[in-house]
């Protein structure tokens, strides 16, 4: 059962790396695509991944790394980004590309689409992946519950991941990392199984607005009813690292209870 945290509020990883037993998997994020002076390039949260902002960030995930934590990247989320990435698909694909293959310690991504795009677009992009960096490079994808509990694409997104899912390019997708914000429960989950979606492909994301120290036992009574019934779940995801419930004065708390 897999623990994931998404890090975009780039807090200490002390406490990570010290606890780096109980964490599987950090999901660096965001990148996005755009032009600055009319040129095109790719930035994470606003700045050139280059940036010396992220020397140590960088220099402490490959910490992690070393550790066996897996480090991965987020592609997209609120403030968009396939919608630029499609549109110059030969010109920004390349950037991501070179980024990835620059971060050898970073071994998958994670596509959070939300925004309108066309599915051929996304499976080309997936068939690229694949080619480029091998079947072993871990491609994964945010859909929030409802997309998966009943084939309707959401607001955030006019995919229909079932039809996604069927598809040959769907193999490659690892897993889900379900953004169950607000529906954080038993219920949601059974309902994206009765859908047809097996459980170890399902990690069940919480976002810690939901939880504090005061309620995260709810959190956790919910997650054990769901390993109960289905002991193969793929595991768990927070939104993100720095806001982690019990304690967020060290994260690393999170993955072990839920690892419990």
């Amino acid at each position: 059962m897999k623990t994931i945290y998404y890090y975009q509020s780039f807090c200490s990883l002390e406490k990570m790396i010290e606890n780096s037993q109980q964490v599987d998997t950090i999901i660096v994020s965001s990148i996005h695509f755009g032009k600055f002076k009319n040129e095109p390039y790719i930035h994470l949260n606003n700045n050139y991944p280059t940036s010396p902002l992220f020397d140590k960030v960088w220099l402490d995930l490959q910490k992690l790394y070393f550790n066996g934590v897996t480090i991965m990247c987020m592609v997209g989320g609120a403030g968009g980004a396939f919608t630029n990435l499609f549109s110059d698909f030969e010109t920004y694909y390349p950037m991501l590309k070179e980024f990835l293959k620059e971060k050898k310690f970073i071994t998958g991504i994670d596509l959070d689409i939300e925004e309108q795009v066309d599915i051929k677009d996304v499976k080309k992009l997936i068939n690229c992946l694949v080619k480029d960096f091998g079947e072993d490079f871990t491609i994964t994808m945010a859909p929030v519950a409802e997309s998966l509990m009943n084939d309707n694409p959401s607001g955030f997104s006019s995919i229909n991941y079932k039809d996604l899912y069927k598809s040959l390019e769907g193999r490659a997708i690892k897993w889900f990392n379900v953004q169950a914000y607000g529906c954080y429960n038993f219920s949601t989950y059974d309902k994206i199984i009765q859908n047809d979606y097996p459980p170890e492909k399902i990690v069940f994301g919480m976002i810690s607005g939901d939880f504090s120290n005061d309620n995260f036992h709810i959190a956790l009574k919910e997650i054990e009813l769901i390993k109960t019934n289905y002991p193969n779940m793929g595991g768990c995801d927070i939104w993100e690292m720095i806001n982690a419930p019990p304690d967020i004065n060290d994260p690393s708390k999170w993955s072990a209870l839920i690892k419990n």
